[in-house]
Order: structure tokens, then C-alpha cells, then sequence
């Protein structure tokens, strides 16, 4: 038994040891972690902090990565397009071409950090004490990564919530496709019978009133997805528990185990940057997310102030571009939260 203390206690001395060493590395020999990268050479470190965001890193939407300026989506409807055989030429049917303008918007971050706040965590995963799957290859990376979700946090909202009237702010779908239905217009998205809060008492008649209206061109489509809030997904698997009904629930689990987000076989989408009880039901061919990867206003720098001010600040600066749009209105039904 002693022995077995011994070797603990050696262990638990050596990373200790090592701790100090790198203290002192850290006190009296510390690099410079200013980096700059910019064009298609900061694509890597845009991409790993826009598409982290869960609507992106999960294949919700279709992404667009090298929209430079702006792109044109084209859409084609076609209609009764098969007639009767002729031996002359006859065009037959109706083509309707509707085009939808990407353009991303320029953001930017410029963000003030102190190293003391974060020499600590770097030193905890070079000595493997930290439950990430992977570490960061340096300071900077892990600087970077660091910053980069905070901004796939941002981007998740402004995907659906984002007005680009907002400071900050891009072109959100749910936003965009709520003020069609108010605007009107030719392009606008069907709309449920019933609108407002979503709870567990009433998650599965609105999911109902909401389906029913999803038109019959685009029902049964393999990408077609209901995309679903927190709370709508809470409420959910709160229903499919069985609740105050006494029923059992899904497979008589009761409250035990993840209820899957399957409703009447359409697939659920869980997306934290739609706001509460706004649910929207489309294609994921009929939503784009665009952003200029090789553009060359992507811009990513870690300024270490140590040499310029003596401070021990570093600045991040990150500069990209973002937006979304839907296609064909008329082919995606929603639930208003108001």
C-alpha cells in the first residue's frame, strides 16, 4: 500500500514540477503570440468559427462558403410540363425562374483579453488535464478558438434572429420570413392556423395545425425539416414523457431517456438561435447560408500588447462576411410566435 502512495506522490510531484517550469518559461521567456492572417489564409480559422455554429455544423442549411460579393439563387418551378405526343414542337407547361440575392454582410470583432485569464487553462491542457478531444497547436490557436465561439454563438442567432439593420447583425431567415407575411408579396411562406407560445400541453396540436399547411409539392421531400427552439424541443420530449395525461409515454419510458425530435416522420432540426416558439418547416435545399472563405477581406490577428504598451493584454481582430436567405417562400410554412 505504501509503495502505491509513493509512486501517486511521485506522479502528482512531477506534474508539478513541470507546472513551474512552465511558469517560468512563461515569466522569463515568453514569446511573442502576435499572428496575422488574412485572405483565403484566415479561411481555416473563419470557417472553424462560423460553421461551429449548430444550425451550420450540423448540415441544417445549405452553406455557400465562397460567396465573395454576392451570388444569384435560382429557383425553377415548372408546370405541367408533359402533354400529349405531337409530331411538331410545342412548349408545354410554364417555367418560373425566381432568383434571391445572397450578399454577405462585413463583420468584424475586435476583442481585449488579459493572458493571466487564460495562461492557466493553456497550461492545463498542455499537461492533459482538460476534457477537450483535441488541443489547440499553440497559444494563438487556442486564443482564436476561443473567440471563435463566441462567434459561432452570435452567428447561430443571426441565422434566424439576425436583422442587418442591427449593429453586429445579419439577414436572419425567421426574421426575413416573418416580414413577408406581414409585407405580403408573392414570395411569402403559408403560414399555421394557429400562431403564439408553444407549451407541452399544446406542442403536438401545433405541430399538427403546422404540418397541414405544408404544401403538397415539397411534403415527403428526404430534406424537408421542422426547425425547432429550445423550448419547443423541451416541450416536446416533455409530451412524449406523457405528463399529466398518465399516459407512459414513448415506448412506455416515461421521463427515462432522449425522445427522438421525429414528428410523423419529419425529421426535427434543434436550433438554439430561433426564438421561442418560432418554428419553421422547409427544405434545407430552400435555406443558404453564405460566407466568402477566399474573400479577401477575411482577416484574423492576435496582437500581443507586451511589446507595444507593456501591458499584459493581447487583441484578437477578426473580420468576415455572413448572410442568409430562403428561395421559394411559398414552399416553406412557419408558426408565428406573436
Amino acid at each position: 500500500m505504501w509503495v502505491h502512495n509513493l509512486i501517486s506522490y511521485l506522479n502528482y510531484t512531477n506534474k508539478q514540477k513541470k507546472l513551474i517550469d512552465m511558469r517560468k518559461k512563461q515569466n522569463f521567456e515568453q514569446p511573442s503570440v502576435t499572428s496575422t492572417y488574412a485572405g483565403e489564409f484566415a479561411g481555416k480559422y473563419i470557417a472553424a468559427a462560423l460553421l461551429s455554429a449548430r444550425t451550420l455544423d450540423n448540415g441544417y442549411i445549405t452553406i455557400m462558403p465562397n460567396v465573395k460579393y454576392k451570388s444569384v439563387i435560382s429557383r425553377i418551378a415548372v408546370d405541367s410540363i408533359v402533354n400529349n405526343a405531337s409530331c411538331d414542337f410545342a412548349t408545354s407547361g410554364t417555367v418560373a425562374l425566381t432568383e434571391r440575392i445572397l450578399e454577405p454582410k462585413e463583420l468584424q470583432v475586435n476583442l481585449s483579453l488579459c493572458k493571466a485569464e487564460f495562461v492557466d487553462s493553456w497550461e492545463a491542457l498542455q499537461l492533459g488535464f482538460s476534457a477537450f478531444d483535441t488541443i489547440p497547436a499553440n497559444f494563438t490557436d487556442f486564443l482564436v478558438s476561443y473567440v471563435g465561439g463566441k462567434v459561432a454563438d452570435a452567428t447561430e442567432t443571426s441565422i434566424w434572429q439576425g436583422n442587418p439593420s442591427t449593429n453586429g447583425q445579419f439577414q436572419g431567415i425567421y426574421n426575413e420570413l416573418s416580414s413577408s407575411v406581414v409585407a405580403g408579396g408573392v414570395n411569402a411562406p403559408v403560414t399555421s392556423s394557429v400562431s403564439g407560445s408553444i407549451t407541452s400541453a399544446n406542442v403536438l396540436s401545433v405541430l399538427n395545425s403546422l404540418v397541414d399547411v405544408v404544401p403538397a409539392t415539397v411534403y415527403g421531400k428526404e430534406d424537408l425539416f421542422i426547425y425547432v427552439p429550445t423550448n419547443v424541443v423541451k416541450a416536446y420530449q416533455q409530451a412524449l414523457a406523457g405528463g399529466a395525461n398518465g399516459a407512459n409515454g414513448f415506448n412506455n419510458q416515461m421521463n427515462v431517456g432522449d425522445k427522438p425530435l421525429n414528428f410523423n416522420g419529419i425529421e426535427m432540426s434543434y436550433c438554439p438561435g430561433l426564438a421561442a416558439s418560432a418554428v419553421v418547416v422547409a427544405q434545407k435545399s430552400n435555406l443558404f447560408f453564405g460566407t466568402g472563405l477566399l474573400s479577401d477581406y477575411n482577416e484574423v490577428k492576435v496582437l500581443d500588447m507586451a511589446d507595444l504598451d507593456g501591458s499584459q493584454n493581447f487583441r484578437i481582430i477578426m473580420r468576415y462576411t455572413a448572410d442568409t436567405v430562403f428561395g421559394i417562400g411559398n414552399d416553406i410554412a412557419i408558426h408565428k410566435n406573436y
